[in-house]
């Protein structure tokens, strides 16, 4: 069963919970947990001569379990003979050695390292005519029923709660069968494709009813960007084909296991005191108030005792009321959040500021995972550092090359070729280069990841925008670093782990610079995704530097990316700003042209990068409104983080 070592809740405390759900403190150590009871099913089953059949998951969500199972095999000795699998689902149309092929997703991950035999794993088939998917379907049913059905079903749970290709709408009955993708699952997978147009529309999955037979089903769930659906699914009141993933209430055997951050939103952990008697730290009290001013839409100073009663709060109001006085505390802590200095202001008092005085003019570095997460996330604030005298350098962390398309590189390409031809221009190095790269691109099949010399000028491209964006803040060409971290550099979606030459690059860079700031990324949307990689790096890097003496007087800050932003309740500094200095922003992104077509995927619309930028800087600058605060065009949004 499994085990976590910080989820000690009482049925009690779950109460609100319809389905077992475990909470780990991170994705690696939960993979461990099932990979631990995987194996033990499989084992169990050896000893009693029977097949293992699995039913298996494929995204990002269940690479770290097979990791851990691909360990387990090395390492333990666990065989996987006598295992039968089932894929959950595939693309259609879809080549199985194409980059996107889950055939190929699961080989690389699982299958070519284990002893598994060829004959007893089964994906669907993206290759069949049309007219011949629905007899498929049903064959891949029958094969399951034939070998006892499923033993244990991993599964990963969409955006929108879909389970398997299972959209929103997906009736309870359902058979394995050919689906058309939602917008919202294309949207979320369109950064794997370059792009919402060459997104496959249509999958072939297994029907609910399949995955509802399963003896046992483990839904794996991480990041906080998970944290809504998973709520909805677990707590919601009802069964609803609107959420597929809530048909699990109704499985006798389920459980949902997830990160701290994807169980942010379920009661016992974001309103503690309705399900337990709480200690009220002063993290908390400000939580609960600000968290109970929004919910019944008051500003903070216009909360009442029977508010604070009628929300569970009884305690609070006993302990340090009455009302009056934890309104005003609250209010004052907020307010001493927003600072137009995020650098510090100068000969200010700043008992009560997020930032030091002094040195009034401070070295500030900003990490950037991708090459515009800078301009895009905390654009105002790097603008401002700049014009308020300190000394801002940016690193761009990687390359970003991954998410340039094919015709863009190809443009470029020629262009060179072009201009090279067109000035007499001789460069045998650079010919080579370009000429490589024109034919690989302009014969490249689906199935191929790109060649080194495509990486490069997809490289160029991101670098010659982030370098334009820098300009257009005001920095000079030695104010602008590119760190190139390997981790990212494999020319696939799939990246490599945080390794000790990413660290070792980061480290060095920091004792150049020693500086008195440090901007990085805080974005626990994908517990695997660059963001948190690059992250990752950044503070190991601090760790190791911190006995350093220019460290003590370094303060690193956390701003999120397009996806998230900080609770309200989390905010340590909020920079404002006006009307002209959004329009200053959007600027400064439109810099990165080659991103034009990117979208990002927020509740039930998407929106370009820039759009989803002003959106949400303009959501905090409205709660701090609602709130009862100053009303300001937009608001941009930090956590400090003490090493």
């Amino acid at each position: 069963m499994l085990k976590s070592k910080i989820d000690k809740a009482t049925g009690f405390e779950k109460r609100f919970e319809n389905i077992d759900t475990v909470i780990f403190e991170d994705s690696s150590a939960a993979s461990k947990s099932v990979a631990s009871e995987i194996a033990d099913l499989i084992k169990a089953k050896q000893i009693t001569k029977e097949s293992c059949v699995l039913g298996l998951a494929t995204g990002s969500t269940p690479k770290g379990l097979y990791a851990q199972l691909v360990r387990m095999h090395r390492e333990d000795g666990l065989s996987f003979k006598n295992v039968i699998t089932f894929n959950l689902d595939e693309y259609y149309p879809m080549e199985p050695d194409s980059i996107h092929s889950y055939v190929r997703f699961m080989k690389e991950l699982l299958f070519d390292h284990v002893d598994i035999l060829p004959e007893n794993y089964n994906i669907p088939d993206g290759t069949l005519p049309k007219k011949k998917i629905s007899g498929y379907c049903d064959d891949y049913e029958a094969k399951i029923k034939a070998v006892g059905g499923l033993d244990l079903q991993i599964l990963g749970i969409g955006g929108n709660g879909h389970i398997g290709f299972n959209e929103s709408g997906s009736l309870q009955n359902s058979r394995t069968r050919l689906v058309a993708l939602d917008h919202i699952t294309r949207v979320a997978a369109s950064k794997d494709f370059s792009g919402l147009n060459n997104t496959p529309r249509t999958a072939i999955t297994l029907g609910i009813k399949k995955i509802m037979e399963a003896k046992r089903v483990i839904l794996m769930a991480w990041g906080e960007g998970k944290s809504n659906i998973i709520r909805a699914s677990v707590e919601g009141g009802e069964v609803t084909n609107k959420v597929p993933a809530s048909f699990l209430q109704e499985h006798n055997n389920a459980v949902f296991v997830v990160d701290k951050e994807a169980s942010r939103k379920l009661t016992r952990i974001n309103t503690p005191w309705l399900v337990e008697k709480v200690e009220w730290t002063e993290d908390m009290t400000r939580k609960a108030v600000l968290g109970l001013a929004l919910h019944v839409k008051k500003p903070i100073l216009m909360l009442t005792d029977a508010d604070y009663i009628e929300h569970g709060m009884s305690d609070l109001l006993a302990d340090s009321g009455p009302a009056y006085d934890i309104n005003i505390e609250i209010f004052n802590k907020l307010q001493n959040t927003i600072s137009g200095w995020p650098g510090g202001k100068p000969n200010a008092d700043d008992s009560k500021r997020p930032e030091r005085a002094q040195p009034a003019k401070k070295r500030v570095l900003i990490f950037s995972p991708h090459p515009d997460d800078d301009i895009i996330s905390m654009g105002g604030t790097f603008k401002r550092l700049h014009e308020q005298g300190n000394e801002v350098h940016v690193a761009y962390q990687t390359s970003g090359n991954i998410a340039v398309a094919d015709d863009e590189a190809l443009r470029f390409a020629n262009f060179v070729v072009d201009y090279n031809d067109r000035f007499g221009i001789e460069s045998k190095e650079a010919e080579k280069i370009y000429t490589k790269a024109l034919k690989f691109l302009k014969n490249k099949k689906a199935s191929e990841i790109d060649i080194p010399e495509v990486r490069y000028i997809k490289g160029l491209i991101r670098k010659g925008e982030a370098r334009a964006t820098s300009y257009f803040v005001g920095l000079q060409d030695e104010q602008i670093h590119f760190m190139n971290l390997p981790f990212y550099e494999t020319g696939k979606i799939e990246k490599n782990p945080v390794g000790e030459e990413d660290i070792e690059l980061t480290m060095a860079l920091i004792e150049v610079i020693k500086p008195h700031q440090i901007y990085a990324a805080g974005d626990l949307a994908d517990p695997h995704g660059t963001h948190k990689v690059c992250l990752d790096a950044i503070f190991e890097a601090v760790r190791r530097l911190k006995s350093k003496p220019f460290m003590k007087d370094c303060w690193v800050w956390l701003y999120r990316g397009a996806w998230q932003e900080w609770g309200i309740d989390e905010i340590e500094m909020a920079v404002p700003m006006g009307p002209d200095q959004v329009l200053e922003k959007r600027r400064g992104i439109f810099k990165h042209q080659s991103q034009k077509d990117g979208v990002v995927f927020q509740g039930s619309d998407s929106r370009e990068f820039w759009q989803r930028a002003e959106d949400r800087n303009k959501e905090t600058a409205d709660f701090y409104d609602t709130l009862g605060l100053a009303r300001y065009a937009a608001m941009e949004a930090f956590v400090r983080w003490h090493y």
